[in-house]
């Protein structure tokens, strides 16, 4: 392949995302993309734990032009402690509820950031946008793999800006190495590696008990499974179980597997997933997930897609604890979500461009938010992480889990999306809802 058309294709993958959402904007609507533009965006905040303190003390320190309408999260310690990083941010106070149906309700909310545990992200985001709201969902926007449809048929069907919290996309690190990869610097990119390396300790099970006062336990547990309160069934330590989170490839691995995928320039499905896990070291963990995984995906092209989790390293790899590799055929480049890269040409892996001393360390919650909003202000579909961007990256950790779950090795139909000959692997694509927080009905 030459350089033009190696370019030509880079090019063509981060402009996907913008031409599918502009496509269907011809379609009419009950919300239109040329609705009046707003200046002062007025949010809903729902979940108020982890990352979204993050969003809020950004938004807050950047003097964003946004008004914070609501806090919501079915703990009201965590709202008062969200409400602390609001002081002397706007002149009026959010409104508080432990009920997402309440803000999305609101017609004075434009857009809503979800920051609840996975298994509320398509639930919360589908009643958003069908009550004309743009939502910004931390990542995975899925539980399961058919939320993905979901999210992107409620984007589409009711207008919606969509970005997943996949800030990195929109680093200017990111962007400078785009340029090189459309360069054709590398080559062609043949394979690209992802992967998570960082301490775990062991968590020990404990028993079950009261939920904390005031805290709407059964609402917590939402479409999920009944099931006893336990401490580690709720704040932080929920990823651990698959009734509400998506192991480490879903939490942490889901930022790289995402890179991977646009260094990769993929655009489609992997027809192959084979996966590998174990007990290596956490024994005794109270995690339902493997302490490490392994996972392969090919392309119908032949392209491979590697990601690896390690519970043992603190050095990291190639320096990173989180990271890319992207293979060319003329040189190879490392690439971190934590604001680096460098590249290596030729036999001699002589070194190329980096991202620079400006840039380093750049990891795109800015830039990721900032065009969020503006997408919202103008109606213009800006966003480099809409839902159908999101669902091929999340598409990965479902594929890999369930291959992991199932029988380690299985055939994937692209076009029907379906797994070949395993009716048990077919089955985990999607789940079952608890009553009545069923998934709204999109139509």
């Amino acid at each position: 392949m030459t350089k033009r058309s190696t370019r030509r294709r880079f090019l063509r993958t981060a402009t996907d995302a913008t031409l599918t959402t502009a496509a269907v904007a011809a379609l009419g609507g009950v919300h239109a993309w040329a609705a009046a533009p707003v200046e002062r965006v007025r949010l809903g905040i729902i979940g108020c734990g982890g990352i979204m303190g993050h969003h809020v003390k950004g938004l807050v320190g950047r003097r964003e032009a946004v008004s914070i309408n609501w806090l919501c999260d079915v703990d009201p310690a965590q709202i008062d402690k969200m409400a602390r990083n609001m002081t002397g941010f706007q002149s009026t106070s959010p409104q508080r509820t432990l009920r997402y149906e309440d803000v999305v309700a609101d017609q004075q909310v434009d857009a809503v950031i979800i920051a609840t545990p996975h298994h509320w992200h398509a639930p919360i985001a589908l009643e958003a946008m069908r009550e004309g709201k743009d939502v910004y969902i931390e990542k995975p926007i899925s539980h399961v793999y058919d939320e993905g449809h979901q999210v992107i048929k409620a984007a589409r069907m009711y207008r919606r800006i969509v970005q997943q919290g996949s800030q990195m996309r929109s680093s200017p690190v990111t962007d400078k190495a785009a340029a090189i990869l459309a360069a054709g610097t590398l080559g062609e990119i043949k394979v690209a590696r992802a992967w998570t390396a960082e301490i775990r300790k062991t968590v020990k099970p404990v028993p079950d008990s009261a939920p904390p006062a005031g805290v709407d336990y059964d609402r917590w547990l939402g479409p999920a499974p009944k099931h006893a309160f336990n401490p580690h069934r709720f704040h932080g330590t929920w990823r651990m179980y698959r009734d509400y989170g998506n192991g480490e490839i879903g939490d942490d691995g889901i930022h790289d597997l995402d890179m991977a995928a646009w260094g990769l320039g993929v655009d489609t499905l992997p027809r192959q997933i084979t996966a590998r896990g174990s007990r290596m070291m956490l024994h005794g963990h109270a995690s339902e997930y493997p302490d490490n995984l392994n996972v392969t995906y090919e392309y119908p092209d032949g392209r491979l897609l590697i990601y690896e989790n390690y519970p043992f390293t603190s050095y990291g790899m190639h320096g990173f604890d989180n990271g890319n590799v992207f293979y060319g055929t003329e040189g190879y480049m490392i690439f971190s979500r934590r604001g680096a890269f460098s590249v290596f040409l030729g036999p001699k892996s002589e070194p190329g461009p980096t991202e620079g001393r400006e840039l380093r360390g750049r990891r795109g919650y800015e830039e990721h938010m900032a065009q969020f909003l503006e997408a919202v202000r103008t109606r213009k579909p800006l966003t480099r992480a809409p839902a159908e961007v999101a669902h091929r990256s999340c598409a990965l950790v479902h594929l890999g889990e369930i291959a992991y779950q199932t029988r380690g090795r299985l055939d994937f139909n692209v076009e029907a999306e379906q797994f070949v000959d395993c009716d048990e692997a077919n089955a985990l694509l999607t789940k079952k809802y608890r009553q009545p927080y069923s998934l709204p009905t999109i139509g």
